[in-house]
């Protein structure tokens, strides 16, 4: 089993704004866990810092299990009804070269097309919060993986990490002229928010798909090419990108289909 090897203890008494009263007794937040700010660097975790996912083989929708990857400090959860799936999370990040977040997934090999409407119930959530649509190669907290995401604050991301351990890369859409305020969520903001993200895979290319106005579909920007080997991990995901607090991200209209062509 993999262990955390590198923590530094930090005051209660700091003041600091990532702060929780959710942080569990005899828990520790790493100093490169915090999220930056102007008087804070974040920085990429240590090469050897790692958590085991925590994974419920307990069906949910269509997807068959549920796993906090990386195991951030405050422990998530998942649920589904009326044709909504809620995610609870907390979690530095998904990112550098380790990852945090809730993921519901299903098992699949060959082609893949997925899709949600995205929301976030809390308007006062950290900016930097992130849904997600996910193809990876393993739950480990490092693995190689590609991910569309739709941001608090309404950035659109296609994020890789294209080897185990490697760092990742991405590509970020800021859409619209407009200025977006502070902590405000995408039910609160008017049309230029994409709502609506999916995901292809077809062999080795992954294309990122986006709604913006609530229009059909359609492929957004080149696509990316990552080797992901099946049997793989495709599935939905939310991180409150704070390393001790948790937030909720609600995933809905999920398509899931194993073809590409199929995103709608």
């Amino acid at each position: 089993m993999r262990r955390a090897s590198f923590i530094v203890l930090l005051a209660a008494a700091s003041g600091a704004p990532w702060a929780s009263a959710q942080t569990p007794i005899g828990s520790a937040v790493p100093d490169w866990a915090i999220p930056g700010s102007a008087t804070h660097k974040q920085i990429p975790p240590p090469p050897d810092f790692h958590r085991d996912a925590v994974t419920t083989m307990a069906p949910l929708g269509i997807f068959d299990g549920q796993s906090d990857v990386g195991a951030a400090l405050v422990p998530g959860s998942s649920t589904f009804a009326d044709g909504k799936y809620t995610l609870v999370s907390a979690g530095y990040n998904i990112w550098y070269s380790r990852d945090e977040f809730r993921f519901v997934w299903k098992k699949m090999s060959g082609d893949v097309s997925i899709a949600a409407d995205i929301a976030f119930p809390d308007p006062e959530g950290y900016g930097d919060r992130k849904a997600v649509l996910v193809i990876r190669q393993s739950l480990d907290d490092d693995s190689r993986q590609v991910v569309a995401a739709l941001h608090g604050l309404g950035m659109i991301q296609l994020a890789q990490r294209p080897e185990k351990a490697a760092l990742t890369k991405d590509r970020e859409y800021r859409i619209g002229g407009r200025g977006r305020p502070e902590g405000k969520s995408p039910d609160s903001l008017v049309n230029d928010m994409a709502r609506r993200i999916g995901l292809e895979k077809r062999g080795k290319s992954f294309q990122l798909y986006v709604s913006l106005e609530g229009e059909p579909l359609h492929a957004f920007g080149p696509p990316i090419e990552v080797n992901i080997d099946g049997p793989f991990y495709v599935g939905l995901g939310f991180c409150s990108h704070l390393p001790d607090k948790a937030d909720s991200a609600v995933l809905s209209n999920v398509v899931l289909v194993n073809r590409a062509g199929k995103i709608r």
